[in-house]
């Protein structure tokens, strides 16, 4: 399917064959018959992409101040690569459109195949032929409203939570400030409210628009537009002002309030300037809203990824709601589109769209992108995305067709390609000798194809299946969200794959026996058993190597604190989900009792664990954890959120043998014994063994050997993390138990 991209690196815009998305849990396929480009803000977007390295800095001075911390901390180089790397993620375009049900994700009642749909959402309501939307975020089109009008959905969302926030009622008099599409529709809608309309824009013909969609006055000019204001109030001033405009400029604030009459409300649903006149708030006593897109949810995960709706009684107008009011008022014919609309271009014609709007030569309004409307074949999706220099057939369901891989490679597919495997993993995959990538599966498609061109995969794909059951596939990469690690691996040990799974291996007890299970009855007889890796890259690092060699020798147990200074992330984020993440005890704590077992050569036998404060409930951001090792040596984490971010992330300090080891952030290493002192760097940037663990892997595989390290290792990590979250909830030590080969005896 084709799909419009922007390079955020680059400015430049892309109509990209990718592949079609996959529905998932909660949400809906819609081929696309309409979508509105929302000239504001995809303009903004455009002009903002376009802007060089320096112009997007200033631009953006907070994900600058982010740069130079992680350059402090983790080199010049890394943070230049991480920040690059951000830039170059692809960008899809759109928010607002209309189509057909195609099909229905796994939880969805609230639709069926065929039904008439206009859908909302940056990232979902895409310009692309098929788009996946979450059930909430979109609504049944009602009959009489056809694909052209209900393709408004969302920008008449955000008209209609504007006047909701600024609470208008019959009788009362609005300004209008802004007289584009979101002005349009904000007239036509003050109007059915039976509100007496004043409007200001500074193009003659929008004005003249607006007087047609029922604004009693419409102006050029602010003077006119105060004077008319004043004689309709009879001085008072209007009770509310609407800012649709879209200026940097903070004029259209200043006369907001100026118009307005003492505790009047201002709502500012424009890109505008935000620097509050205080004199005039203050002197009038003026209530202040930003409003926030179209309505209740948009940004709450819950609602939009969950499929958790609000009730009624507690949010009556949600940001679903609000769409289907909208829709209503254009069915009823309150609201008309006919006339807004000012530019259609088909798809594949859509440069032509975007280059009329940035250069702005000819006016315009409404500009809808139209689609083909759908054939018998168009039901019938490719999953696999071909590579552009080999000529591969392509088999509907084996994806592509049989082609022996040479035995002295390692074909990787890789399931799932964010941001940790676009920024970290890929780039160290990239280069190791004897490791083919053939092909990335992502839920997005324009994600995977970015991936895949980027990288030099041979494939992308939306279909993880054809990961599974490419014949020339041996090495599934697991890099998707922690809560579906434990299925992901079990489907790929009974496809007869290699496995590489990012840590965590699984999120709880009945899942880790699982895992058991099936690597037990799908490995039993098989010589050599498939390599198996969690990604616990600390142990590969250069430095941890380097500081292991030195406390070699009998006799030494050792005593080992790791501190990691892990930082704050939002409270919305993903990983705090339950099902999806399971905290950031499960999610990170792993990779430090993974190093503490790789310094010490045992494994955990007793745990101990407590949070600052109250915490979260199951496991805090701000932990201490005590580790008693199967060989009597001992552990400790400090894994602390309340820290600074500026001050390197991780220390690790080693003591035994009359010696004592250091390593300050995988960039710097030192070993003291005997009043000497070694020294190891890493001078250019932090090294925390992610291109050595892939060498390592690819080696194992290739040799035919066992794994880098053994599979019954990785369950006792898991299961120390899981001993940890008890241990926060029962307060006390709790011993890790896992069936598999007998723990070291533990020294007196």
């Amino acid at each position: 399917m084709k799909q419009i991209i922007q390079s955020y690196r680059t400015g430049r815009i892309q109509l990209m064959d990718v592949p079609p998305p996959v529905p998932g849990r909660g949400a809906i396929l819609v081929r696309n018959r309409c979508s509105l480009v929302s000239a504001g803000t995809e303009k903004y977007m455009l002009e903002m992409a376009r802007k060089s390295l320096f112009g997007k800095a200033l631009a953006r001075p907070d994900l600058v101040k982010q740069a130079v911390a992680k350059a402090k901390t983790d080199g010049i180089l890394e943070a230049c690569r991480i920040a690059l790397a951000r830039l170059d993620s692809p960008t899809p375009l759109g928010y607002s459109c209309s189509g057909t049900v195609l099909e229905v994700g796994a939880g969805v009642e609230e639709f069926r195949r065929g039904d008439r749909v206009a859908c909302a959402g940056s990232g979902h309501a895409c310009h692309a032929e098929i788009v996946r939307v979450p059930k909430n975020l979109a609504v049944r089109v009602p009959p009489g409203v056809d694909w052209e009008s209900a393709s408004f959905v969302a920008l008449g969302a955000i008209a209609l939570e504007a006047l909701r926030l600024a609470r208008v009622s019959l009788g009362e008099t609005v300004v209008v400030l802004g007289l584009g599409l979101l002005g349009q529709i904000g007239v036509q809608l003050l109007r059915a409210a039976g509100c007496h309309v004043l409007a200001l824009d500074v193009r003659e013909e929008r004005a003249q628009m607006a007087r047609q969609h029922g604004a009693e006055a419409a102006v050029t000019d602010y003077s006119r537009l105060e004077t008319l204001c004043r004689g309709m109030t009879q001085g008072r001033g209007c009770d509310a002002a609407l800012i649709f405009a879209a200026t940097p400029s903070n004029e259209p604030l200043e006369q907001a309030a100026a118009l307005c009459r003492e505790r009047g409300r201002v709502i500012a649903a424009g890109l505008v300037g935000l620097e509050v006149p205080r004199k005039a708030f203050y002197e009038k006593e003026l209530e202040f809203a930003v409003s926030r897109a179209w309505g209740p949810g948009v940004y709450d995960p819950l609602y939009v990824e969950k499929g958790r709706d609000y009730p009624p009684a507690y949010a009556r107008w949600t940001a679903g709601r609000n769409m289907e009011e909208f829709l209503a008022q254009v069915a009823g014919g309150a609201v008309r589109l006919e006339d807004l609309i000012t530019h259609r271009f088909p798809l594949d014609r859509s440069a032509e769209a975007y280059e009329m709007i940035l250069k702005g030569k000819e006016p315009f309004i409404g500009v809808l992108l139209t689609y083909p409307p759908e054939t018998g074949a168009a039901e019938k999706i490719d999953l696999v995305f071909p590579p552009p220099e080999e000529s591969l057939r392509i088999g509907r369901a084996g994806g592509l067709q049989s082609r022996e891989t040479p035995a002295s490679s390692v074909g990787a597919g890789l399931i799932g390609a964010g941001q940790f495997a676009t920024q970290i993993l890929i780039p160290a995959m990239k280069g190791v000798r004897g490791l083919r990538l053939c092909g990335v599966a992502t839920a997005t498609g324009s994600r995977g194809r970015h991936a895949a061109e980027k990288f030099g995969f041979e494939f992308c794909t939306t279909s993880y299946e054809a990961i599974l059951n490419h014949p020339e596939v041996n090495l599934a990469c697991i890099l998707t969200r922690h809560g579906s690690h434990a299925r992901l691996v079990q489907e790929a040990l009974r496809a007869g794959k290699h496995v590489f799974v990012e840590k965590p291996l699984c999120l709880t007890e009945e899942e880790l026996a699982e895992i058991i299970r099936t690597y037990d009855s799908e490995t039993e007889g098989r010589v050599p058993k498939p390599v198996f890796m969690v990604g616990f890259n600390r142990r590969f690092a250069p430095l941890a190597r380097w500081l292991k060699e030195q406390f070699h020798g009998p006799g030494r147990t050792l005593c080992v604190h790791y501190t990691v200074n892990a930082g704050v992330i939002p409270p919305q984020h993903w990983v705090y989900d339950p099902e999806e993440g399971g905290g950031r005890l499960l999610g990170e704590v792993g990779h430090f009792i993974d190093f503490i077992q790789y310094l010490t050569g045992s494994v955990p036998a007793r745990v101990f664990a407590e949070t600052l404060g109250l915490g979260r409930e199951g496991g805090g951001d701000d932990l201490l954890i005590s580790l008693k090792m199967a060989d009597g040596a001992l552990g400790s984490i400090a894994y602390l959120s309340t820290g600074d971010r500026r001050h390197p992330k991780e220390r690790i300090e080693v003591f035994g043998g009359g010696a004592v080891g250091v390593i300050d952030n995988f960039k710097r290493a030192r070993f003291t014994q005997g009043g000497r002192v070694r020294e190891s760097k890493r001078w250019f940037r932090a090294d925390r063994g992610h291109r050595a663990e892939m060498e390592c892997l690819v080696k194992a595989i290739l040799g035919g050997g066992p794994s880098p390290v053994p599979f019954w290792e990785y369950l006792y990590t898991t299961q120390a993390t899981l001993a940890i979250q008890a241990s926060l909830r029962e307060g006390q030590p709790v011993e890790v138990r896992l069936p598999g080969p007998p723990p070291l005896p533990e020294r007196s």
